[in-house]
């Protein structure tokens, strides 16, 4: 009944979904199960954040809680065997779900030989339905044209290869990726410079989220280089990697371009986004339709050109995050086996809403995100696309958690430029906002960077899903003392929609020369 091509999130959610229907299905992974998620990115990911937290408090806070900390070593090529073997229990535990829910799976690269035939292994497979559930792969610079390719390694060689901490290391990137693994890197010990095209990371994002991360990675100690564009890296008699740059500068009257050179490296890490994996997929010889970056086009439905023929998670590009693929997979199957077993009509069924979807970004501290942007809802009120008018609601505060981080020096002045002191290196504000749309004030955006966020996010998802107002809002008493409750305690509106949000940059002439 079902062909399923790829054993990552999306594929197997789909898969047990269907089977729980009574159909039949096969499942064809040529690695590992559970995809990018499970074996090199969210799970694996999450693991080394936790570590760099408790790294950033046991070096950054636990002596000002009266701890003394003395002598911390960090085992780098310990920590991985141990998230790698958690990472092959959970592989099991994939394989295992299939075995219990009578799915057959077959190891081997699957491709298509015609419109509803699979090939894998030499052996052909036809199935009513076929999914492509194949994800994505890591870029990285052009082979032929780039100079050092041979030593940029991927988030895919991060999470399988990289056993040892960089003393130093460059990370070239602007999204989640590059952001999360160059503060994982810096605090937990590395000296991390990261080089983006921009004025800041995450562009995509809200303002808010825009800068708050950009001075986030500051404060942790990353060197933020931007507007740059890496031309080449070359290894140095040292052994040490260096590479060199293209910068975009302006000044008063014009734009220039300068070049220079970053040296010291012991480690490079390109997190520049990632592609489909439909290449060898033998589409070809089907009607399968893909955009010019390869990616698989899909309707609301996930349908592709081709009757029959669905692709969802990665490899269609709408929303790049393992929670959707797995609630799209699981809608595919209800339309296909349940829909037609209760004989509902398309009207009835149930589809992927791509809009309020919550997602989190492991930075320290961590971001939760969702709904319109800034931006984009004063750009959809002008066009009456949403109801005007924009109200924004903010608030900017530092966590409780570093109200201990003082100094105690018996001398005034030296205190308050001790305070000054600690509060520039430890203490990163809280900031969040709200985003509202109309006269009754429906929250459609909301966006914070603080310490808490990544778990605040999940249950104020929720009430945005249910169409919450700020008066509901407002209506539910507050947790105190604690971040949250900050949500629900804003009384007044922001007062234009030029607020400037201030960051700090780095600037280090003397580590970088002019070519």
């Amino acid at each position: 009944d079902l062909l399923v091509i790829g054993g990552g999130s999306g594929g197997i959610a789909t898969a047990r979904r269907a089977a729980s229907y009574g159909k039949k299905v096969i499942v064809f992974e040529e690695n590992r199960y559970g995809g990018t998620c499970v074996n090199v990115g969210c799970v694996p990911k999450k693991l080394m954040w936790q570590a760099s937290t408790i790294s950033h408090l046991l070096h950054g806070q636990a002596k000002f809680y009266g701890f003394g900390m003395d002598n911390i070593t960090f085992d780098m090529k310990g920590l991985k065997e141990r998230r790698d073997d958690y990472v092959k229990f959970l592989n099991r535990i994939y394989e295992n779900n299939l075995n219990r829910d009578g799915i057959t799976h077959v190891e081997g690269h699957a491709k298509f030989v015609d419109k509803y035939t699979v090939e894998c292994n030499g052996k052909k497979y036809s199935g009513d339905n076929v999914l492509i559930a194949v994800g994505g792969f890591p870029y990285k610079p052009n082979k032929n044209t780039f100079d050092g390719y041979e030593f940029i390694n991927t988030s895919d060689d991060f999470f399988n290869k990289l056993d040892y901490l960089p003393k130093k290391c460059c990370v070239v990137g602007a999204g989640y990726i590059a952001v999360e693994l160059a503060q994982v890197l810096q605090l937990l010990g590395s000296d991390v410079s990261l080089f983006i095209r921009g004025d800041h990371p995450l562009r995509a994002f809200d303002i808010l989220i825009e800068k708050g991360v950009h001075n986030s990675l500051v404060k942790s100690g990353v060197k933020v280089i931007t507007n740059s564009v890496l031309t080449g890296i070359y290894k140095e008699d040292s052994g040490e990697l260096k590479v060199k740059t293209e910068e975009y500068v302006a000044t008063d009257a014009s734009k220039g371009k300068k070049c220079n050179e970053y040296s010291g490296f012991d480690y490079i890490l390109y997190a520049i986004g990632r592609g489909p994996l439909s290449e060898e997929l033998g589409l070809d010889k089907t009607d399968v339709k893909q955009d010019k970056r390869g990616f698989i086009i899909s309707d609301e439905y996930e349908e592709t050109a081709q009757k029959n023929v669905f692709a969802l998670g990665d490899i269609n590009n709408k929303m790049a995050l393992t929670p959707v693929a797995i609630r799209a997979g699981r809608f595919l199957a209800d339309r296909l086996f349940k829909a037609d077993q209760l004989k509902l009509d398309k009207s009835k069924q149930t589809i992927m809403k791509y809009e309020l979807v919550p997602t989190v970004i492991f930075t320290h501290p961590p971001v939760g995100t969702i709904g319109y942007s800034e931006r984009d809802a004063y750009k959809l009120a002008k066009s009456g696309d949403i109801e005007a008018p924009i109200t924004i609601y903010e608030t900017h505060f530092r966590n409780l958690q570093y109200g201990v981080i003082r100094s105690t020096d018996a001398d005034k002045n030296k205190r308050d430029q001790e305070n000054e002191m600690l509060a520039k290196k430890y203490k990163i504000k809280t900031h969040m906002k709200v985003i509202c749309s109309g006269k009754t004030e429906k929250v459609i955006g909301l966006h914070m960077i603080g310490e808490g966020c990544d778990e605040i996010l999940q249950g104020f998802g929720v009430a945005m899903k249910m169409g919450a107002t700020k008066a509901d809002f407002d209506s539910v008493c507050a947790i105190h003392p604690t971040a949250a409750e900050e949500l629900v305690t804003l009384k007044k509106p922001r007062s234009n929609n030029n607020f400037t949000y201030e960051f700090e940059t780095w600037n280090d002439d003397e580590s970088k020369t002019d070519e």
